[in-house]
């Protein structure tokens, strides 16, 4: 009899273990989802901006239909709901390949103001970019300025 229970107890015992990883395991994979769709994000901004700043330093001729849909595509982007994008936990010690560090969550206030501030930009320069070159290139400082702010603060510093 005790035989048999303690077969039940055993078995009982590593499904609740097994149900604990698994939840474990979906958690993870929810962090790691996370950060894989914010440096999706960050990407799609790396690659408007680069159309921009090589238009801005005259490495790419000035055009002002492709300025303004790259300058289009930044505002849209800065507006999208980041709310899903940053669990807590998806900073670098938790997350593999995640470089946001831990005081994002601890400056959370900061962080959004820094988001508000990188949305004004955006803005501007969709407004400046298919204007002239003059205009794209006096955006620049300011757009540049909102990402490299939040980055300085928020990002594992690059070697």
């Amino acid at each position: 009899m005790f035989k048999g229970m303690t077969v039940v107890g055993t078995v009982l015992g590593l499904a609740i273990l097994a149900g604990a990883a698994s939840g474990q395991d979906a958690a993870q994979k929810a962090l790691a989802d996370a950060t894989k769709a914010r440096q999706a994000q960050m990407q799609l901004y790396a690659f408007n901006l680069g159309l921009l700043g090589g238009m801005a330093k005259g490495e790419v001729p000035y055009d002002a239909a492709a300025a303004t849909a790259a300058a289009g595509n930044l505002s849209s982007l800065a507006q999208l709901d980041q709310s899903r994008l940053w669990p807590e936990g998806s900073d670098e010690m938790g997350v593999d390949g995640s470089k946001a560090l831990a005081a994002v969550w601890e400056n959370l206030p900061d962080v959004m103001a820094k988001g508000a501030d990188l949305v004004t930009a955006a803005a501007a320069m969709e407004v400046a970019a298919g204007t002239d070159l003059a205009s794209l290139q006096a955006s620049m400082g300011a757009l540049g300025g909102a990402c490299g702010a939040c980055h300085k603060a928020y990002r594992v510093p690059s070697n």
